[in-house]
């Protein structure tokens, strides 16, 4: 793969970003939709799919499966998975991105085995995968792993409805079990589910496709398993994505005094905008958008952020808000509770001019406002590589953020959007 670097020419703290940007569909949901049409006997329609390289890596997997994938719009697909036989997913592909696991869940139900490598994607984390597979072992599922690292599963008798209590709220293997238990004859209960909007958005969806679930939107999901999905012609429009919506909001808050925030779900951000506005940023929020508005000369005030599980402060969102925090007059501080290894990044901002300080792998705390200057960032994942951005255009001088894929995974054309609200960002090799 050849490495892309962005380079950006830093403002100088000047608030000359205007404009508006419209947000792209959620990552988090499409490539759930899109391994859960493993689970319909017909095509499945997705539209609003963002330009995204997990995507991409999502459709190369279920074409290696034997799935039929065609182009019917920019941003829409459909998929038929009736030609899907084979039960191995390709490791390599596997191995580029986490959300390859979310498969295991509706092959399991559809095939009785799976075999896979473990995940990729972000290392923020161990990121075990032991809660899928203690979910699948009381669901009747044999479990082995064999000198190269690859699991094989099997449920010789078909998947068993079962109730699952999760020890720790997941995303991933609240969805993974939701697709499980449709295929699976009889009920299955999980507790502890998760709440993002993203499970409650593609389970709805699934819904309406004659999936029997209730509780969405509570920690206790029910589903009445048993029988392949029909779309019937319907329509999954991938909902926006609120990280994206929330990064943007940040850069905004520090690089603008009026950001229009297009097609976005401002009630999936209140985690975020209420700490924002609490700090003391003046914005606005309509049914669709939110407006960042003239904070020329605003003194923010410290903040405290904990992340959590939704609707608590997304994780995700952490490596932004710490560079807004550079800015903040005083002493402000993040405790990290979803992920053991976030913190990575903060050695290069601080070679920027931050003072962030580390007191253990789950806590810094961060003193402002600093002025940061240019330089060379490698970012170590998706969202702290979206952070380094932000960095960059906020501070005098040039800087190169390297390992530009990672961005690439989760925002589409970033440097396009930016662009066009001001920003003097390039790609390059």
């Amino acid at each position: 793969m050849e490495e892309k670097k962005f380079f950006i020419r830093g403002l100088g703290h000047q608030r000359t970003l205007r404009g508006e940007v419209f947000i792209s569909g959620a990552k988090n949901a499409v490539l759930k939709i899109m391994a859960a049409s493993l689970l319909f006997e017909d095509d499945l329609h997705i539209e609003n799919i963002p330009k995204v390289e997990d995507v991409e890596r999502m459709k190369e997997l279920l074409i290696d499966l034997g799935a039929e994938i065609r182009q019917t719009g920019e941003r829409s697909i459909k998929i038929n998975t009736a030609g899907v036989k084979k039960t191995e997913l390709h490791t390599e592909i596997s191995q580029k991105m986490r959300a390859s696991i979310v498969l295991s869940g509706a092959m399991l139900g559809r095939f009785g085995q799976v075999h896979f490598p473990h995940p990729g994607g972000c290392v923020i984390g161990e990121r075990p995968i032991s809660m899928f597979l203690n979910a699948y072992r009381g669901m009747g599922t044999e479990i082995e792993r064999d000198e190269e690292g690859i699991y094989h599963l099997k449920a010789p008798e078909g998947l068993k409805a079962k109730a699952t209590f999760l020890n720790k709220q997941s995303v991933g293997v609240t969805e993974t079990l939701i697709m499980a238990s449709i295929l699976a004859k009889g009920r299955s209960v999980i507790k502890n589910a998760a709440l993002e909007p993203e499970v409650v958005d593609v389970a709805g969806f699934l819904q309406k496709c004659g999936a029997k679930i209730s509780g969405l939107g509570t920690t206790t999901i029910t589903i009445e398993g048993g029988k392949p999905l029909k779309s019937g012609g319907k329509v999954y429009k991938v909902m926006p994505d609120r990280l994206e919506a929330g990064s943007f909001l940040v850069l905004g808050a520090l690089a603008s005094n009026d950001l229009l925030i297009k097609n976005c779900q401002p009630e999936h951000l209140e985690a975020l905008t209420s700490i924002l506005r609490f700090s003391g940023l003046r914005m606005e929020a309509g049914k669709d958008y939110i407006k960042v508005l003239n904070n020329e000369g605003a003194e923010f005030k410290p903040l405290e952020i904990k992340t959590h599980e939704y609707p608590g402060f997304p994780t995700d969102l952490q490596a932004p808000m710490a560079v807004f925090m550079t800015q903040v007059k005083g002493e402000s501080s993040i405790f990290e509770t979803i992920f053991e290894n976030r913190f990575g990044y903060t050695e290069d901002l601080n070679k920027m001019g931050a003072r962030i300080r580390l007191w253990h792998p789950q806590k810094i705390s961060i003193e402002g406002p600093s002025r940061l200057k240019g330089g060379t960032l490698h970012g170590p994942d998706l969202r702290a590589g979206l952070a380094f951005i932000i960095a960059a255009i906020l501070a005098q001088g040039d800087s190169v953020i390297e390992n530009a894929y990672y961005v690439d995974r989760g925002y589409e054309a970033i440097e396009k959007k930016l662009q066009k609200i001001g920003v003097s960002i390039e790609r390059a090799k």
